[in-house]
């Protein structure tokens, strides 16, 4: 008697295969969210026990953790953790700011600063020019005038400007009024090229109304 040939027998044993594998992965990917956040990096970054529950309460994820923790340590409160936290999630964003944060109050800004460009979503790629320009010297409204014109999709004199300026013998209030008026950074070698001359901060105001 002969052996019946068994078409297809082959093909079905791996489609079969592939159903397993896809299926683990599928109960992996499940378990993976099941798990638990472990926030023991908060626990060393000092972070009080109430905050932390709070934080669990907004969901936060492992990779917002390690933002957060970074964040602590550097020096930001448990209190403004949460605030942050708290602003990121009413935009629906994931909190991945903890090294812009670390940065600008390792160059001196403040924690009301942070919570400022926070609010005005200040606190990504440009977060690196504030640093920047605090290491220069020039002041937290001065920062805070720059990041609301980029906010606002606005024109405004660089960090790389505002500092060649301070270092010409401008003062802080100048700067800021020029800052705040939204002088583009088309007209800095103008007024680089006044103060120069010896023109005072009071005559390049006057001239330099800006948009």
């Amino acid at each position: 008697m002969g052996v019946i040939p068994m078409f297809g027998g082959g093909r079905g044993m791996r489609a079969t295969s592939w159903m397993a594998v896809l299926m683990a992965a599928v109960l992996w990917a499940g378990c993976q969210r099941l798990k638990p956040v472990d926030t023991h990096a908060l626990d060393m970054a000092g972070m009080g026990y109430d905050t932390v529950s709070q934080l669990k309460g907004l969901k936060v994820t492992q990779a917002e953790v390690a933002q957060v923790a970074e964040a602590r340590q550097a020096g930001l409160s448990d209190a403004a953790c949460l605030q942050v936290m708290q602003i990121y999630r009413s935009r629906k964003q994931e909190f991945d700011a903890g090294d812009s944060i670390a940065g600008l109050l390792g160059a001196g800004g403040s924690e009301e600063l942070v919570l400022k460009l926070a609010r005005i979503n200040q606190l990504g790629l440009g977060a690196g020019e504030l640093e920047a320009m605090r290491l220069a010297g020039l002041s937290d409204d001065v920062l805070l005038a720059v990041a609301q014109h980029h906010a606002a999709g606005q024109p405004v004199l660089s960090g790389a400007s505002l500092a060649s300026m301070k270092n010409l013998g401008m003062g802080s209030s100048t700067l800021l009024q020029l800052a705040e008026r939204g002088v583009p950074d088309s007209q800095a070698p103008q007024i680089m090229a006044l103060r120069r001359r010896g023109v005072r901060d009071s005559e390049i105001l006057r001239q330099f109304a800006g948009s």
